[in-house]
């Protein structure tokens, strides 16, 4: 997954640039309608699905055009970084949490108070769409990071699930040890993941610490150590492949992964990711799990994550009708039966009420999964400027730890000071 960095250092440069309303998007087209321009990224599914709804959308406001501007994950925020700096945003834009606060920063975003209407929406959600009080972003949808468990590799290693309100890392390393050493070769307990900053910021939690606090990182390099030690002692356990083997597996992505090819029993995905793993593994009987929690934890660490943010351009010329497209794949059942749980789980209690039955077996699991942690459940904080960095990072140390080219302590130290520069900087 491609960083961040780029588009950060090309959003500055937005600054620079006299902005000249949203280029093409602020035209009317030469038919007399209004045209939008709505950028986002995914896969191909994702494609067709969301020319679907805004199909629907210019059906049901005919003198509306929207304009999809569909890329990869790898080539999105550069290109969209290139076009704000230009002057030629897109009306409506995609934005993950992790860039939020940058885009926020530089004024590329209209505050969306008011504008768009959230009262179906869950009040609860609606801060992680906020920068400095003002709700430039709306959450799609929302997922968990959780564990993935393999009940058909489960069974081959003669193994039961295990009991996620209770159990531990260690418990974790221990049976993950089990499972590849009954696989003999043939499929290992575990893999472990790619997605760091949400696995670290829960682990970080069951120790009471926040990955951000108050302007800096808040995360001690005894939690680091300890975080990293997960990773090493897998390894020497064989309970996941070596590291070598292990960062093949990650660049492969997630089609790639070794839930996905039947030959790991544990894997840590967001939830709404599990139907594209039932889908790669052929295997319906994938569970969603806490993660395991450290021993004296008071909290498990779980918290809710908005897939992705809608949102609209400062520099928008038509801001009437982006609000209304925005309303509508928020607030609109027929969007929302299209779109199902794509970008997430609907957060309006009506629409998700209204789609519920048409939503497939996985999404029917991870909506069940969600509602049985939501209590324990802490609230997500949106990463400051410079938190687009962290996940390239975080990648680096511990990439660095797992091969043994640095030790925990010389890492932990290094990656406290990178770490701290990214957001003060």
């Amino acid at each position: 997954m491609r960083s961040l960095k780029t588009a950060a250092l090309l959003a500055v440069a937005a600054l620079t640039l006299t902005a000249c309303g949203s280029g093409d998007g602020g035209d009317a087209a030469s038919d007399g309608k209004v045209k939008l321009r709505f950028s986002y990224w995914g896969s191909d599914s994702r494609q067709k699905m969301t020319e679907q709804a805004i199909a629907a959308f210019e059906k049901k406001n005919p003198t509306i055009d929207v304009v999809g501007e569909f890329s990869d994950w790898q080539s999105y925020y550069e290109s969209l970084a290139t076009k704000v700096a230009a002057g030629d945003a897109p009306d409506v834009m995609t934005l993950e949490i992790r860039g939020l606060a940058e885009y926020a920063g530089r004024g590329a975003l209209t505050d969306l108070a008011g504008k768009v209407n959230t009262a179906d929406l869950d009040q609860s959600i609606l801060p992680a769409g906020q920068v400095d009080g003002k709700q430039y972003a709306i959450p799609t949808g929302v997922n968990v990071f959780a564990m993935l468990a393999s009940k058909s590799i489960l069974d081959k290693a003669g193994q039961e699930l295990p009991d996620d309100k209770t159990w531990t890392w260690d418990d974790y390393i221990k049976l993950s040890a089990k499972i590849s050493e009954a696989g003999k070769g043939e499929y290992y307990g575990t893999e472990y993941t790619s997605n760091n900053p949400a696995y670290l910021t829960i682990f970080a939690a069951q120790r009471g610490e926040k990955f951000y606090d108050n302007g800096k990182i808040g995360l001690t390099p005894d939690t680091l150590k300890a975080w990293w030690a997960n990773f090493t002692n897998l390894i020497e356990t064989k309970g996941s492949p070596d590291a070598s083997k292990m960062n093949e597996i990650i660049a492969a992505g997630q089609e790639q992964s070794l839930i996905a090819t039947n030959k790991g029993a544990f894997g840590m995905w967001w939830s709404n990711q599990l139907g594209a793993m039932v889908k790669s593994s052929g295997q319906e009987d994938l569970s969603l799990l806490r993660l395991p929690k450290t021993a004296d934890a008071q909290s498990g660490g779980l918290f809710l994550q908005p897939a992705m943010h809608w949102t609209i351009s400062s520099k928008t010329e038509h801001p009437a009708e982006a609000q209304k497209f925005v309303d509508f794949l928020l607030n609109d059942p027929e969007a929302g039966g299209i779109l199902l749980s794509d970008r997430g789980l609907p957060i309006n209690s009506k629409v998700l009420a209204a789609i519920k039955d048409k939503l497939p077996p996985a999404d029917q699991k991870s909506l069940a999964f969600i509602d049985s942690v939501k209590s324990e459940l802490t609230p997500v904080i949106v990463p400051p400027k410079g938190g687009s960095k962290m996940e390239d990072i975080i990648k680096r140390y511990t990439e660095a730890v797992t091969a043994g080219q640095q030790t925990p302590d010389e890492a932990a130290t290094k990656f406290l000071e990178e770490a701290n520069a990214a957001i003060s900087g």
